[in-house]
C-alpha cells in the first residue's frame, strides 16, 4: 500500500473531490459565485458548480466538483482497529456459556434528553440492523433496553439491580456536544457508585470518536454503522480479556 495517496477521480492521482453545502443566499448566478468563491477557498481549484438547487426563498444547495492539491499521508493517519475477530450468534453464544456459565447482562438506553432511540434499538432489539439481529436474539444475552431520555441515576440504579455486566449508551443529539457531556457525566457517576466493579461501558452515536473513548471514561466507542454483530463481539473479546488469557 502507498504511503501518501490523492483523491481519485477520472484518473489516479487527479486530486478529484465532490462536496456539498448550503449557503444562505437566493438561488441565482450570485449564489453559484459564492459557492465556487467558496469552494477555492477550501482548497478545490478549479472549481465546478455542477447542480445548485434553491432551498425555499433564502438558501441554495450546493454540489461542487474539482480539483485539491492535498495528499494524505497514511501513516498518520490514527484510527481505532478492530482487535478481536468478528464472530456468529452461535460462536457468541457458546464463548459467553464457557466464559461466564450464565447469560451476560446488557442495560441500554438513550440519556439525558435523547428521545432518538433508532440507533440503541438497532443494536439490542431482535430485528437489528443491516441484516443482523439484535441483542436480544442472542441466547446467553440477558437485554434489557431502557427506551429514551433515561437519567443517569436512574441508569446506574438498574445497573446494579440488574447486575449489568455492561451498559451501552446511544447519543444521537449532538447540539453543544450534549453526547460528549452526558458520556462523560454517566461515565462519572458509575465511577463513584460502583468503583472497580462498575459495568463495562459503551457508547454509540453517528457523532462519536472511537479515539475518545479514554478521554469520556468508558471502555469502547461505536460509531456510525456499526452493527449488532460487532457489539456482541466486543463483549466476548472484553469478558475474554477481563478473565484473563486462559479463559
Amino acid at each position: 500500500m502507498k504511503r501518501h495517496v490523492r483523491p481519485y477521480g477520472d484518473t489516479t492521482g487527479d486530486g478529484m473531490v465532490q462536496t456539498s453545502f448550503t449557503l444562505p443566499v437566493p438561488f441565482g448566478p450570485k449564489a453559484d459565485g459564492a459557492a465556487q468563491q467558496l469552494a477555492n477557498r477550501m482548497g478545490i481549484d478549479p472549481a465546478m458548480v455542477v447542480h445548485s438547487h434553491p432551498i425555499g426563498e433564502d438558501f441554495t444547495f450546493f454540489v461542487v466538483y474539482g480539483s485539491v492539491k492535498h495528499v494524505v499521508d497514511l501513516d498518520a493517519v490514527r484510527v481505532v482497529e478492530r482487535e478481536y475477530p468478528l464472530l456468529s450468534p452461535a460462536e457468541v453464544n457458546t464463548a459467553l456459556k464457557k466464559l461466564l456459565r450464565r447469560k451476560l447482562v446488557v442495560v441500554g438506553g438513550c440519556i439525558g434528553t435523547d428521545a432518538h432511540t433508532v440507533g440503541i434499538d438497532a443494536i439490542l432489539n431482535i430485528k437489528g440492523f443491516a441484516g443482523e439481529k439484535g441483542l436480544e436474539y442472542y441466547r446467553e444475552l440477558k437485554v434489557v433496553n431502557l427506551g429514551a431520555q433515561v437519567s443517569v441515576p436512574e441508569l446506574v440504579r438498574r445497573a446494579r439491580a440488574e447486575r449489568a455486566d455492561a451498559v451501552l449508551v446511544s447519543q444521537v443529539v449532538t447540539q453543544r456536544d450534549a453526547h460528549l457531556l452526558n458520556t462523560r457525566e454517566m461515565s462519572a457517576a458509575f465511577r463513584e457508585a460502583m468503583g472497580d466493579r462498575r459495568p463495562l461501558l459503551v457508547a454509540g452515536g453517528p457523532r462519536f470518536d472511537p479515539l475518545m473513548a479514554g478521554e469520556l471514561g468508558v471502555d469502547r466507542v461505536f460509531g456510525r454503522g456499526t452493527t449488532p454483530g460487532e457489539v456482541a463481539s466486543y463483549l466476548v473479546h472484553a469478558v475474554r480479556t477481563k478473565k484473563g488469557p486462559t479463559a
